[in-house]
């Protein structure tokens, strides 16, 4: 509903932030501002609780016990775990903030100026030697 209301005013969303300022800005604005306990109130997160009542009230939620470290999980079969690689590289991908072509020239052009410049300055210092050793040594 309020897309169709953003998309009516011009005005659309763009679905990824471009910069990481932006992703974090989206991210907290996402966030809820208080935690709720179990009978539905909010609670201030700056609101300070005795540590008895809240592994009491956590453990009222949870309702189970925590898994112990040494319990072995199911890996699954070669082509799930193989499926479950790729998915993840994919999400991680996303994640990448990829530069603009502007950005990917500019770069490209300082690496191939430093390497140019690193690539001379080692010759010099290769036929510059190499006279110094031959003069001295004849």
């Amino acid at each position: 509903m309020a897309e169709d209301q953003e998309r009516e005013e011009g005005q659309e969303r763009p679905s990824r932030p471009s910069t990481a300022a932006a992703r974090r800005e989206r991210r907290g604005a996402a966030r809820p501002a208080a935690r709720k306990d179990a009978d539905g109130k909010a609670e201030p997160r700056s609101k300070a609780r005795p540590d008895s009542a809240a592994k009491a009230d956590s453990a009222d939620r949870k309702g189970r016990p925590t898994p112990t470290r040494d319990r072995k999980d199911d890996k699954g079969s070669i082509f799930a775990r193989t499926s479950r690689f790729l998915r993840e590289v994919v999400s991680e991908l996303r994640k990448v903030i990829w530069p603009t072509r502007k950005q990917l020239i500019g770069y490209t052009a300082v690496v191939l100026v430093f390497v140019t410049f690193m690539v001379a300055l080692v010759a010099g210092l290769d036929v510059g030697l190499g006279k110094g050793v031959f003069w001295l040594f004849g």
